[in-house]
């Protein structure tokens, strides 16, 4: 009876969290609002979502990534809604690939320094998985009030150009459509693709508009004489085809794809999709909206995989971090995560639930090892409170048996994917694969703070 009460209390707090979720979400998909999206409309343009809704495959889902990116940032400048560009992963002509749009709902596209990072992860997304990657440009260019967080280091907006040559040298196709505006730096970007669209009479790129070139250098001249679609299409070459609407335009990038070969497979095994015989949406109730309330893991897995199949490894030892395989909508995975359950030992003492202990670390270290060599991709739910600390954890050789773990994930080459379930700590959160790896990582309904993927 307690347990069913504690149950029905949990899935109540959690249900209001994912209606605030989801009411945040319709939000944030506004952009700039209704007031900015009317404009783009009345200038016969879509806005970014819906050319992404025309793009891709009709009845294919479009991943998006980093909805919330940009969330409670720049309140001097009222906000940066999904960091102003959308972008995800989506079908085209049947061909997976990377989309990136700028929102010019968002201060007319302009790119903050939120911007740049998400753009670069898109990038990065294609590259690590050998993904085309398709530009949707309408950007005013940099945001001059934070132009100083904006271009001077490593992972700033000058990288997406390194980036844009390190693709082009791996094979990985770059399609770019100039919608709207392109300006300044911003401008070698869709140039720097494989191919350039541009829309007539609304699409225009130049590295300075005609205010700017009158003052510098006193010609007077109108943006669209100086960087339209007639001007790069027919004069300096700069652009390869112009079209008369966004529509025009994004039928002929589903025409290239069309024609693109397809990249060899990468050799991960999939089975045909099963349902959990578990019920999914019981985890809301499962899951006790306490983070230091303990919970069982395995119940978590059984309501995520196939036919709530998993088939665990090493059960008996190391029972704070749980490994097995099992299958999600098909694809085979390694699961590593935490157990928040206290579990008692063989030699009968209590280990606290989401704490990386010696033989938990050791365990995990050679499950990933063996996923490797399987070719079977990762996935991570992490709920930890970190390694365990004192004296017998120190005399037991924790640092040596958590390098172990670190060491096997660092040079792990399969897909990992991380979800953050609920506690996420010190060095628990590396050796769990978080965000310094580089991969897929997710946040749980729980977790809805700026940055969340």
């Amino acid at each position: 009876m307690k347990a069913a009460l504690e149950f029905d209390k949990n899935e109540d707090q959690f249900k209001q969290l994912v209606d605030q979720l989801n009411q945040k979400s319709k939000k944030t998909k506004l952009g700039g609002g209704l007031k900015k999206i009317e404009e783009q409309h009345q200038k016969g343009k879509l806005t970014a979502r819906e050319r992404i809704d025309y793009l891709i495959d009709k009845g294919s889902n479009f991943l998006e990534i980093g909805l919330f990116a940009g969330d409670g940032m720049y309140k001097e400048y009222n906000g940066c809604p999904s960091g102003g560009v959308v972008a995800g992963i989506g079908y085209v002509s049947g061909r997976q690939c990377v989309i990136a749009a700028n929102d010019a709902t968002v201060k007319a596209g302009a790119w903050f320094p939120i911007t740049a990072k998400k753009n670069l992860r898109a990038q990065e997304i294609a590259m690590e998985n050998r993904l085309p990657i398709i530009y949707l440009v309408d950007s005013a260019g940099v945001f001059l009030p934070m132009q100083d967080e904006i271009f001077p280091d490593k992972e700033h907006f000058g990288r997406q150009f390194r980036n844009n040559a390190k693709m082009s040298a791996m094979g990985i196709v770059q399609i770019a459509a100039i919608m709207g505006s392109c300006v300044a730096g911003g401008a070698y970007l869709p140039i720097m693709s494989d191919e350039a669209m541009i829309v007539d009479k609304t699409g225009s790129i130049f590295l300075a508009g005609s205010y700017l070139v009158k003052a510098a250098i006193g010609e007077e001249v109108d943006n669209e004489q100086l960087g339209g679609a007639t001007t790069h299409c027919e004069i300096s070459g700069v652009t390869d085809n112009k079209f008369p609407t966004d529509q025009a335009c994004l039928d002929y990038i589903r025409l290239l794809f069309d024609k693109v070969g397809v990249e060899i497979k990468a050799g991960f095994d999939r089975a045909a999709p099963q349902m959990p015989k578990e019920k999914p949406e019981e985890i809301l109730g499962l899951l006790p909206p306490d983070r230091v309330k303990p919970y069982n893991m395995i119940e978590i897995i059984k309501r995520l995989v196939d036919a709530s199949e998993f088939q665990e490894y090493k059960a008996l030892f190391g029972k704070t971090l749980i490994c097995g395989t099992a299958r999600i909508d098909g694809w085979a995975v390694g699961i590593i995560a935490n157990q928040r359950s206290v579990v008692k030992t063989k030699k009968g003492e209590m280990q606290m639930g989401g704490v990386i202990y010696s033989d938990s670390a050791d365990k995990a270290a050679r499950f990933i090892m063996n996923c490797n060599q399987r070719k079977i991709p990762l996935l991570f739910l992490q709920d930890v409170s970190g390694f365990m600390v004192g004296s017998k954890a120190e005399q037991g050789g924790i640092i040596k048996d958590g390098a172990k773990m670190v060491n096997a994930m660092a040079n792990s080459t399969v897909p990992k994917f991380t979800i953050i379930i609920g506690n996420s700590y010190g060095a628990g959160n590396y050796a769990m694969a978080g965000r310094a790896y580089s991969h897929w990582r997710l946040r749980s309904c729980r977790v809805f703070g700026p940055g969340s993927e």
